[in-house]
């Protein structure tokens, strides 16, 4: 709808399953078979941005770059307006509405009076240290691994740029790891013969990113609209982060057209109730992939089990796997 899918179309890597790792063996999910054809999409984020960039350009849209000072004000009010500095110069945009795109940490949920929002969050001990390395993935799909010193995923970029993880303490820095200490544990924590099969080289990137679970509600106040990281933070086993992001811009976007083309107010009325539904489905599966495949320092012999159990009556039954690829490829808007 939005004349952007053409180079995601055809670049992007279709994937049609993936692979959970466990007890030294690797079990594939057929994501094809159990949702009856749908599959997932492998497209980088930085792609995405540069597809909207070229085509804001194409529509004559204008972005001002390097603004300072950014404030929402009147949000609550019947003429909303955004304050900011542009090269030293005070800009004032006057609006019908604010959408709130600026991610967690932006000024947007941060102009809402606390009072008005009500915040939703859990944090996970642990995180997960990134490598991205020119070299080909180990795998053609992805592999979520489970092992008694951490979770691991063999994740790839492209066919010669591969991103591979591992679970670590929240302690942990990056300088504590080399790369040649990095692709060690990651090979105790990978089936023999994926461990054997692994091509390490030089890190080209190298980061370690915290796990957390977060939900504001409600996503609207007066005539601010909150969308993606603004609103939401899944932790990322479950990959429903960017998913989630476009279903709110889905649901914004038909309630904007159905405003401004219909003075149809419903779709604006019921954001904020259809956004959040899809989102916390989002969040209870993140958080579903993230119990089963970690490893939590507070977990009990009885907790390791529950997980051993979980993952053996996962592959034991097609209706359960069924659910984990419904999940997986993403709940219908």
């Amino acid at each position: 709808e939005a004349q952007v899918g053409e180079r995601l179309d055809r670049e992007g890597q279709v994937h049609e399953g993936f692979f959970i790792a466990h007890d030294g063996i690797k079990e594939r999910v057929d994501l094809r078979g159990l949702t009856g054809g749908k599959s997932v999409i492998v497209y980088g984020q930085t792609e995405l941005t540069r597809d909207l960039y070229e085509a804001r350009d194409r529509f004559g849209g204008v972005v001002m770059h390097n603004a300072e000072d950014v404030r929402p004000h009147d949000v609550d009010g019947p003429q909303p307006y955004l304050a900011c500095r542009v090269g030293g110069e005070v800009v004032r945009i006057d609006c019908d509405y604010i959408v709130g795109c600026d991610g967690f940490h932006g000024v947007s949920r941060q102009s809402i009076p606390k009072d008005k929002i009500r915040v939703f969050e859990r944090g996970y001990p642990f995180g997960w240290l990134g490598v991205l390395s020119r070299t080909k993935p180990v795998s053609p799909e992805l592999i979520y691994a489970t092992h008694e010193r951490g979770f691991a995923l063999c994740s790839l970029r492209s066919e010669a740029l591969s991103r591979y993880y591992i679970q670590v303490p929240l302690t942990d820095s990056v300088d504590d790891w080399s790369d040649e200490e990095f692709f060690e544990e990651l090979r105790r924590r990978l089936p023999g013969d994926v461990s054997a099969a692994l091509i390490t080289g030089p890190s080209i990137e190298k980061s370690i990113a915290p796990l957390r679970s977060f939900v504001v509600e409600p996503m609207r106040f007066g005539n601010l609209f909150l969308a993606g990281d603004a609103a939401h933070i899944l932790p990322p086993t479950g990959a429903r982060g960017l998913n989630t992001a476009a279903s709110d811009i889905y649901y914004l976007y038909h309630a904007l057209v159905d405003h401004y083309s219909k003075w149809d107010n419903r779709g604006l009325e019921t954001y904020s109730q259809r956004a959040l539904a899809r989102v916390w489905k989002g969040q209870r599966f993140s958080w579903w992939m993230t119990m089963l495949l970690h490893r939590f320092p507070d977990s009990s012999p009885f907790d390791r089990r529950l997980q051993e159990t979980e993952l053996a009556y996962l592959f034991s039954s097609e209706q359960a796997l069924a659910s984990l690829a419904e999940n997986y490829v993403g709940q219908p808007f």
